[in-house]
């Protein structure tokens, strides 16, 4: 056992890669469901860091509070990660004149 067998069709089965870990479903996860990286997760969500796990949480979508990197690496540092804007949105500053404080946030914005 362990190793590479032929299988039902005569051809010799590839080596599997690492197991997922038990706690990864097999499905693409829903919102809420652990993953490890976006593609682990359903259409419409992403993977990200929520306290010290990651968790698959949805695309923002047009209006939506965003988080722009002032550097490289800086993603890391959060412990509520948010997704990236859908496709066609980029995360601009809001446009709204409000507290001088809101200049500071950023939403989804059609290109």
């Amino acid at each position: 056992h362990g190793a590479a067998e032929p299988d039902e069709t005569g051809t010799e089965a590839l080596p599997r890669r690492t197991p997922a870990p038990a706690w990864l479903p097999t499905a693409k996860g829903e919102e809420g469901d652990f993953c490890l990286r976006s593609s682990d997760c359903a259409a419409g969500l992403c993977c990200a860091r929520h306290f010290w796990s990651k968790i698959c949480k949805p695309v923002l979508r047009e209006g939506q509070v965003c988080t722009r990197h002032r550097r490289k690496g800086a993603h890391g540092l959060e412990i509520f990660q948010r997704c990236q804007c859908a496709e066609g949105l980029a995360c601009r500053p809001q446009r709204e004149h409000g507290p001088a404080d809101a200049s500071r946030l950023h939403t989804c914005q059609r290109h």
